[in-house]
């Protein structure tokens, strides 16, 4: 037999597949360096394939208003790459005007926007669009221009504020330490539950009771704040897991209190109708949003129980959170700046001196001393009493320093709109319709091309003219109210409620920050204090 020889087998060479990596690595190296090149005149964060910028923003999120003031003060707009989006950030005012006013109906709030805030603020007017908002708007315009809600306003601030004043008066009296802003916030709950749907729900007590409608109500806000740059909100929704079911939870709680309210209104409402006593209704926002909605008129849709849950929250958000924060960093600023709180109290000695004689009242004397309790009371009270709607209007430096306050610390310290059509902005900018374009007055407060040199300092005489009057700034440059159609409403409301309450505190208390005790921002829609305002109070008379 022949012997048969096995075939040798064939030498195995590595590299012999390795060209088909070779190619995808080329691929991927080409898909990048293109990707870089296409982001060559970018101003902004480095963006990468997918994720965008979504690194460094998770890295920078809890100081990211300041980290947008570092890229809006080298370029007057930046663009944000994040997955499935992008977000243009805009600082000067010529772009601002552009999209808050000139071409406003191409910057909606828009579809992104309210799936992210939908669950909290619902078809509520700080969430609508179009034809619901402007009825939500007109039939709120029409309440705001009321001058029976404005003076039934002065007398629930100035009856909160002397509240606010007792607490501080025993604290002082006892020395110890509070937190301002937890203060401030149940002082503004308390009122614009009065003022906006005619409750009283006391937490601004003596005893300072249990609030859990505020804790549930911040959590929600910090939770769905967090949505904008949180790419896996929605798998988690539906796993009803990690932040979305604390926010679900959280729900369910401002739901509690909301509803309660708009019963308790209602019900209010049938019993003075069915006693004959219906002068006796209450001419509150939420009254006027039920009675249009029962008479089925143009009230922007809200008949049911769950649109005017969303005027509520809509309402508590925008005369609670936004004035209780900017009463925060006002005292701070105070605080940090003796020379201007010392100016600022001998603005408000010679107004208490102008108008007791002004009057013909005769100041109740008292003195720094804690046993001088109840004198010093019925001075603090007598000098409310000075405070009115147009009183207040002579205390230019107060409105001065208010308004510097929201310069610098703006309520809302970022304002995003969404994106029809693509559009180029007036700096040469070129937005992408299903994006988003946020203009942002935290940045704008900062930026030495809108207010000079000294824009990073508290200074509240760059408000006064040289013969003593307010100097206004264009809404497109001062922007803590919005400007164009979407301007706040409340903006006359919100500068009353916090001047009457600071002419108060200012005039008879000094404030003292705890020894150590930090003070920043925490991220949420609203420019709150991430720990609080803790200090120490004394009188001063």
């Amino acid at each position: 037999m022949v012997e048969a020889h096995a075939t040798p087998a064939a030498p195995f060479f590595p590299l012999a597949g390795l060209h088909k990596y070779i190619a995808i690595f080329l691929v991927l190296l080409s898909w990048i360096l293109v990707h870089k090149w296409s982001l060559r005149k970018q101003k902004g964060p480095r963006s990468w394939p997918v994720i965008g910028a979504t690194v460094e923003q998770l890295r920078n999120y809890h100081r990211m208003h300041d980290w947008l003031v570092e890229y809006l003060s080298k370029h007057r707009s930046v663009t944000v790459d994040m997955p499935f989006t992008s977000y243009t950030y805009i600082a000067d005012p010529v772009n601002v005007e552009h999209v808050l006013k000139t071409n406003f109906t191409n910057y909606p709030k828009g579809d992104v926007y309210r799936s992210y805030m939908d669950v909290l603020l619902g078809d509520g007017i700080f969430n609508a669009d179009g034809e619901l908002w402007r009825k939500q708007r007109k039939t709120a315009s029409f309440e705001f221009a009321s001058k029976n809600l404005r003076d039934f306003s002065a007398i629930v601030f100035r009856e909160y504020s002397l509240k606010l004043s007792g607490i501080l008066r025993q604290a002082s009296k006892a020395g110890k330490v509070v937190d301002m802003q937890e203060l401030y916030m149940r002082m503004t709950l308390d009122s614009i539950c009065k003022v906006g749907f005619g409750v009283e729900i006391g937490t601004l007590s003596p005893d300072l009771p249990e609030n859990s409608f505020a804790q549930a109500f911040d959590a929600a806000n910090i939770i769905v704040t967090l949505r904008f740059i949180d790419p896996l909100w929605r798998l988690k929704r539906f796993f009803h897991v990690g932040s979305e079911a604390l926010l679900e939870q959280s729900i369910k709680l401002v739901d509690e209190f909301t509803y309660s309210v708009i019963r308790r209104r209602k019900a209010e409402i049938m019993e003075a109708r069915s006693s004959g006593k219906e002068e006796k209704i209450k001419h509150d926002i939420l009254s006027r949003f039920i009675e249009l909605g029962e008479a089925g008129e143009d009230s922007g849709g809200l008949g049911d129980d769950k649109s005017l849950r969303d005027v509520v929250l809509n309402f508590v958000i925008a005369g609670r959170d936004t004035t209780a924060t900017t009463l925060s960093w006002f005292t701070y600023m105070a605080m940090s700046h003796p020379d201007v709180a010392e100016k600022l109290r001998r603005e408000l000695c010679t107004f208490e001196a102008e108008r007791a004689r002004e009057e013909g009242v005769e100041l109740v004397p008292c003195g720094p001393d804690a046993d001088d309790d109840e004198s010093f009371a019925a001075r603090v009270t007598q000098f409310a009493g000075l405070l009115t709607y147009d009183s207040l209007g002579k205390l230019v430096y107060l409105h001065a320093c208010v308004t510097e306050t929201l310069r610098l610390y703006p309520a809302v310290p970022q304002d995003p709109k969404g994106i029809l059509e693509d559009d180029v902005l007036p700096d040469g900018t070129k937005v992408r319709a299903g994006g988003m374009v946020t203009y942002v007055p935290y940045s704008m407060g900062r930026m030495e091309y809108n207010w000079g040199a000294d824009a990073a300092r508290f200074r509240p005489e760059r408000w006064i003219n040289e013969d003593g009057a307010f100097r206004n700034a264009s809404p497109f440059k001062f922007t803590a109210f919005q400007a164009g159609p979407r301007i706040c409403l409340g903006k006359d409301s919100a500068y009353l409620q916090m001047k009457m309450a600071l002419a108060i505190l200012c005039r008879f208390y000094r404030f003292q920050l705890l020894e150590g005790h930090p003070v920043e921002y925490r991220m949420m829609t609203i420019l709150s204090m991430a720990h609080g305002l803790k200090l120490r109070v004394s009188r001063a008379v």
